[in-house]
């Protein structure tokens, strides 16, 4: 075995639990290995490992430039990072679909009516290609949080955001009118990484893909 660390990005929220549970049937793990735990790097010595618990937003950052080997993160994530990363593996949980909702009481006939108005966002970059796809210009607002607020207060005509159950575009009386991307969980790597810690990765992608496939 390859004696040099593997160090592994966790997003912080849904997908932790899941990530460490899925990586704890491998026998990967470490001592204090806690979403809230406040150390930094969380280091297994015995197996080689290091774990970084990070912003969502910010796995594919740590994996591109190589302070991560691999990391687990949402599709949705990897599209609008446009990270030079590779994709390993599709592990199936986290699942959910990014989509464009407007007000119920606003809605209009088709898709293409609203073209040149105004749609908030967290992810800019997913929805302006999509909306071009379709032939249409949009003006894009980016925000952070709260976007089912965007419509609400006239800071915008829609929404495009990521939907698990529907429960909060009910809530606020939006409405799903156009499905842009399914998402799940993916497993991702540096590309140096991948070739130079191959032997150690490409064993534990293998063993993932046992543990995957007995679910």
């Amino acid at each position: 075995m390859n004696n040099e660390y593997i160090t592994i990005a966790l997003p912080k929220g849904k997908l932790f639990g899941l990530s460490t549970d899925l990586f704890e049937k491998i026998g990967w793990t470490a001592e204090g290995l806690e979403e809230k735990s406040r150390k930094l790097v969380i280091t297994n010595e015995d197996q080689r490992l290091n774990f970084i618990i990070t912003k969502t937003a910010d796995v594919p950052t740590y994996v591109e430039y190589g302070a991560a080997d691999i990391g687990i993160i949402g599709k949705d994530v990897i599209e609008e990072s446009g990270k030079d990363i590779y994709e390993l593996l599709d592990l199936g949980f986290g699942k959910c679909h990014l989509m464009m909702a407007v007000p119920k009481d606003r809605k209009r006939p088709t898709l293409q009516d609203y073209a040149h108005t105004r749609v908030v966002t967290k992810f800019p970059h997913i929805a302006e290609k999509f909306f071009t796809s379709q032939g249409m210009q949009m003006e894009y607002i980016k925000l952070n949080g709260s976007i089912e607020l965007g419509p609400i207060i006239g800071l915008s005509d829609s929404i495009v955001d990521i939907v698990e159950t529907g429960t909060t575009l009910r809530e606020n009386n939006l409405e799903e009118i156009v499905n842009i991307m399914d998402a799940t969980a993916r497993l991702i790597v540096n590309p140096v990484s991948f070739r130079l810690k191959f032997d150690r990765i490409n064993a534990m992608v293998n063993e993932l893909k046992k543990v995957l496939q007995s679910q």
